[in-house]
């Protein structure tokens, strides 16, 4: 028989297989490690299989989360985002559950339920109870609606630890509590038996009281009835409140009218004063006119004296300066006349003086008349001048021609210069490798940032130097090499600082952790041992590794960093043993063994086991990481392959090929600068002997230039001296009889104008004097009027005063009228309204009412003191009432309570034989299947229910009093050495293995009696011997795939078993009910589930078997590809 001679069922036929609520298709994106995945599980039992880290527990968190489970329930994290793939924004879990079948046997609707898990949504900072979306067959639900979909329709109970049992809660089932592990069981057999204990249990309370009721009622009957005398006793002082009450409300209406009549006559004398007032306004307002028309007569007659005491005023200040200037005139002309006298007096010297000054400037002619001969000719001086000015004008040309030349090639240097320090500095900023990884850490980790400014601001408060973030501070050689560097240290490293001490590690966390509350991570490094290192492979093997397999070093060699950032990557991912390998690496695990090669120690390594690895190689353009881990419990190899990404964090800042540019820049700019300098500096030394020619032709053209100056400045000396000889000669030759005359006639003429100028002021003092008498008549008559209209001014002031206070008076006489007749209105429509006069005049008439205000007052105060006096209390009416029903009630209860309690007992015994008829044939069946497997295994097992001596303790009638339901529980009890007894399972006293043994036989026998349709156990085999592996997946394969009963999906339901690895040759494996889920992780797997054919693969499996070859290539791609294996 071939493979395609296989007899199938079909699709239709195996969907009938699946018991309803099973799970029929899972769908995940980017959900953990998965970007993509859709798997269809078999209805009974499903083994998920593949290496560590792959994936396969995430199915289990996908179905609990998917299914409307949270994250605690896993025992991993407490928040659904941290469930999305690194670096993705929103995962998706669709789950499709097979359907329940109508009464016509036709399956009913499909339920396809969907979660949406966002990392955007939700609270920052809380469980991300709010980043979850929920569809149910694509219509827009929520959490209760699917977790009562799932609950209450397929009896699916994510939150048992017996039917749902995931990696991280496998240590927590033999932890239960005897009385824990009977409600576990309880709700995955049935809710009904687990809400029986909990009703039985309420019941039992309800029967310890029940014997204190007959009592409890008499108590309470006796007290109801003192309570209800004391209730008529307030019914009475109630109803006596009551009419005080009534008595308050009407003299409140009684004093409303009397405030009104008392309000009315104060209104009628409030307008008698207004009348009386306005009267006096009006006799005060007639007397103030005649005086105020007097006022303002006298008040023009001052106005018009002061007016003429003004203009005589002025007039005698213009007569006084008159008089003053010419006072100070002839005191002017009186001094000139003594000037004029003084300087006659001095013609004669002055004659004398002049004598003297002739001969002395002759003298002095003389001697500047010989200075003639100190100068050469001038003709020679203008000589000399031409000639050098014709030299100088030569060199200069040469020199601006020379200038030219080095000023061109100058500003070629200068712009080369310009060009390299333009390059230089694009250089230094594209090198700036540290700034730039700075900038995109803290654009992520703000953190850091904060931290990092603390740091860089208090470099001194720290002992030694402070390092970070440590991503800042590493080289890689090349973009490769930042790539694998990236992906091997974890982020938290990268965003870590090194220090040196504990000290400062103390004073750092406590600067910025604890005051500031920054997260910080921090690694000490206090000794560098970078020397010391002990390498994973000896110098043989290496080359042998770089020979034949393609290796190129280690990792710690492809990066530059401080000691103290290269000793602490190594310290924490021991990068000084990781290797890095080029395109040969992948022939070399094609073809040569690589992993094998690895992971044998060396000759020198007497250490039992293999050893593990890790290594990173590029190939066809793309990096991988494999990591070889030697298995805890196999002692076997497992690799796991990752795909690495481009570096983001330590990408380099900017383009290698720009960097190429710029140096080449630079390089040209150096070459035309070397070639150029020479001629500048030729041409520099040429200027200079020009420079010196130019300097000593100057210097004869100056001196030369300076004598003709100083010739022509002794000239005009000559002819200065000459005319100053003149002057002294001409000075000497005066007639002084002329000057005498003329003098004498300036005295004369200044005596006559000083006379005139005196007779001038005594006119201006006459007319001064008249205007003083003048004005001082008129100044006594201003005086005299000023007091009269004084005296007006101040009674017309105290009348004008008496006038307006008496308008003031009726002003406020008048507003208070008005304010009274407002008041009297509101006061009449207030009465009215609360005592109609028509409706109220006869009761409000009445003797027992006070007729006048005080009375009223007196007696409202006395009735409000009686009301005040007894307490308020609005419901004892009511509370009377009530208390007699209550009193009936009870009476009638104190007949019934005799016969209640044997009811409730009659009531609980009921339930009691139900359920625990129930419990003990469910115990013995599971005690029965978990003694036979344990059996199985060499060892011996037990299942017994604890009752809590229930029924011990009992009264003198026999009845049960006390039954314990709260502490009933299920013991396990095992035994794994012959020569031990049964012992309680527990974690103190068992170990891992034997632990999950037991677990997993209680499980199976449980298996069959279980309400819910599917079953999920993650890795329980781990810990278990070959031996006890192998029983236990027997056991496993043996209750799984029962054969069903009447219908096809009438079996014990689905079970997904999930391990990372399986024993060869175990037994079962061959079962139809068996269905297999491989996990494929690395470089070199499926991309797609659909590329996997099992039917190719077993023929091309078949054919190697036949041909025994070494090297046979497996084709077994549906689609035609092929993926080359090295056959063993």
């Amino acid at each position: 028989m071939t493979v395609d001679d296989i007899d199938r069922p079909s699709q239709e036929e195996r969907d009938s297989h699946f018991k309803p609520g099973s799970i029929k298709r899972v769908k995940l994106k980017n959900f953990l490690t998965y970007d993509a995945v859709e798997f269809m599980p078999g209805p009974r039992l499903n083994v998920v299989v593949g290496p560590n880290g792959t994936g396969k527990s995430t199915i289990l968190c996908a179905i609990c989360l998917g299914l409307g489970g949270q994250p605690p329930l896993l025992g991993r994290a407490d928040d659904a985002r941290l469930f999305i793939k690194h670096e993705k924004d929103q995962a998706t879990i669709e789950i499709e559950l097979a359907p329940k079948l109508k009464s016509t046997g036709r399956p009913d609707a499909v339920h396809v339920i969907k979660r949406v898990i966002d990392r955007d949504r939700g609270s920052e900072h809380g469980k991300g109870k709010g980043a979850s979306t929920y569809f149910i067959n694509g219509h827009k639900s929520n959490l209760k609606s699917v977790q009562e979909l799932v609950s209450e329709r397929y009896q699916i109970h994510i939150d048992n630890l017996c039917t749902f049992l995931p990696q991280d809660k496998v240590g927590n089932f033999s932890g239960f509590d005897k009385q824990a592990l009977l409600a576990e069981t309880e709700k995955s057999l049935s809710g009904h038996l687990y809400n029986t204990h909990l009703d039985l249990i309420d019941l039992e309370k309800a029967l310890q009281s029940s014997g204190t009721d007959v009592a409890s009622i008499e108590n309470e009957l006796e007290k109801l009835k003192k309570e209800n005398e004391r209730l008529e006793r307030e019914k009475e002082l109630m109803e006596e409140r009551q009419s005080y009450i009534e008595r308050i409300d009407l003299l409140k209406k009684k004093r409303a009218w009397l405030i009104f009549d008392t309000k009315r006559e104060e209104a009628k004398s409030a307008k008698e004063r207004r009348e009386e007032l306005k009267k006096k306004k009006k006799e005060a307002e007639k007397g103030l006119r005649p005086l105020a028309e007097k006022h303002g007569k006298v008040e023009g007659e001052v106005s018009r004296v002061q007016s003429r005491v003004k203009s005589l005023d002025l007039q005698a200040r213009k007569d006084q300066k008159a008089f003053s200037d010419c006072t100070a005139k002839m005191d002017r002309y009186s001094d000139e006349v003594e000037q004029e006298i003084s300087e006659y007096e001095t013609i004669e010297s002055a004659q004398r003086r002049a004598e003297k000054e002739v001969d002395k400037q002759r003298r002095r002619l003389e001697e500047v008349e010989a200075e003639a001969e100190t100068f050469p000719p001038i003709d020679e001086i203008e000589r000399t001048m031409k000639q050098s000015q014709a030299e100088m004008r030569s060199v200069k040309a040469e020199m601006n021609r020379e200038k030219a030349r080095a000023q061109e090639m100058l500003q070629s240097i200068e712009e080369s210069e310009d060009r390299k320090k333009e390059a230089v500095q694009q250089l230094d900023r594209l090198k700036d490798d540290k700034k730039l990884r700075l900038q995109r850490l803290f654009a992520k980790a703000q953190n850091v940032e904060q931290a990092y400014k603390f740091i860089d601001q208090n470099r001194k408060m720290f002992r030694r130097p402070v390092w970070g973030p440590v991503a800042a501070e590493v080289l890689p050689d090349d973009p490769g090499t930042a790539s694998v560097l990236e992906n091997h240290v974890s982020q938290a490293s990268w965003k870590s600082y090194v220090v040196e001490c504990k000290e400062d590690y103390d004073l750092l966390y406590r600067e910025v952790r604890e005051k500031r509350k920054i997260p910080i991570n921090i690694i000490t490094v206090e000794r560098i041992k970078l020397n010391q290192l002990t390498r994973m492979y000896s110098d043989q093997r290496m080359d042998v590794l770089r020979r034949e397999h393609g290796f190129l070093g280690y990792l710690d060699e492809t990066f530059r960093a401080p000691d103290h950032i290269m000793q602490a990557l190594i310290n924490r991912h021991n990068i000084d043993k990781v290797l890095i390998g080029g395109e040969g690496v992948q022939n070399s695990l094609d073809r040569k063994d690589l992993v094998e090669f690895l992971s044998t120690r060396e000759a020198h390594d007497r250490r039992p086991g293999k050893l593990s690895s890790c290594f990173f190689y590029t190939f066809r353009n793309e990096t991988f990481k494999y990591t070889n881990q030697v298995s805890r419990y196999t002692g076997e190899i497992g690799t796991d392959v990752q795909n690495i990404v481009a570096a983001k964090l330590l990408r380099p800042g900017s383009d290698p090929a720009k960097k190429d540019q710029l140096a080449e820049t630079i390089r040209k700019a150096d070459e035309l600068i070397a070639k150029l300098q020479p001629t500048v500096d030729e041409g520099k030394a040429a200027l200079e002997k020009m420079n010196t020619k130019g300097q000593v032709i100057s210097a004869q053209f100056k001196e030369a230039k300076r004598t003709k100056n100083d010739y022509g400045q002794y000239k005009m000396k000559l002819k200065n001296q000459r005319d100053k000889f003149e002057e002294a000669q001409e000075n000497a030759a005066k007639d002084n009889d002329k000057e005498k005359a003329r003098r004498v006639a300036k005295i004369k003429k200044l005596m006559e104008i000083s006379i005139s100028t005196s007779e001038n002021a005594a006119k201006a003092h006459n007319a001064m004097m008249k205007n003083t008498h003048n004005l001082t008549g008129i100044k006594i008559t201003e005086d005299s009027l000023s007091e009269s209209l004084r005296k007006l001014n101040d009674q017309l002031k105290e009348k004008q005063k008496e006038t307006a206070e008496l308008a003031n008076e009726y002003k406020v006489a008048d507003n208070e009228y008005n304010q009274k007749k407002d008041n009297l209105r509101k006061l009449l429509k207030e009465a009215e309204s609360i005592a109609p006069m028509e409706e109220w005049r006869e009761r409000l008439d009445q003797d027992d009412i006070p007729e006048n205000l005080e009375g009223v007052e007196d007696a409202l105060g006395e009735a409000e003191n009686k009301v005040n006096s007894i307490t308020d209390n609005p419901h004892v009416m009511r509370q009377y009432e009530e208390r007699k029903k209550e009193i009936a009630k009870l009476q009638a209860q104190l007949d019934e309570a005799g016969g209640e309690k044997d009811m409730k007992r009659k009531h609980l015994e009921q339930k009691l034989t139900r359920w625990e008829s129930s419990l003990v044939n469910i115990v013995k069946d599971v005690n029965n299947k978990f003694s036979a497997y344990m059996k199985e295994v060499g060892c011996a097992g037990e299942v017994r229910l604890y009752t809590a001596g229930a029924g011990d303790d009992r009264d003198n009638n026999g009845e049960n009093v006390r039954y314990n339901f709260k502490e009933w529980g299920v013991e396990i009890l095992v035994k794994f050495r012959e020569a031990s007894t049964l012992q309680v399972l527990s974690a103190q006293t068992h170990s891992g293995g034997e632990r999950s043994v037991s677990t997993i036989m209680y499980l199976m026998g449980l298996q069959n009696l279980m309400s819910s349709p599917f079953r999920c156990v993650d890795e329980i085999n781990q810990g278990l011997d070959e031996r006890n592996e192998r029983l236990v997946f027997k056991r496993i394969v043996e209750n799984s795939t029962l054969s069903a009963g009447a219908s096809n999906y009438d079996h014990c339901g689905q079970y997904f078993l999930i391990t990372p690895k399986l024993l060869p040759n175990l037994d079962g494996m061959e079962n139809e009910n068996i269905t297999v889920l491989f996990v494929f992780s690395g470089a070199h797997n499926f991309t797609s589930c659909l590329d996997w054919n099992v039917d190719k693969f077993i023929e091309d499996k078949k054919k190697f078997s036949s041909q025994g070859g070494e090297e046979n290539v497996i084709n077994y791609s549906s689609s035609g590809s092929s993926k080359k294996r090295k056959s063993r």
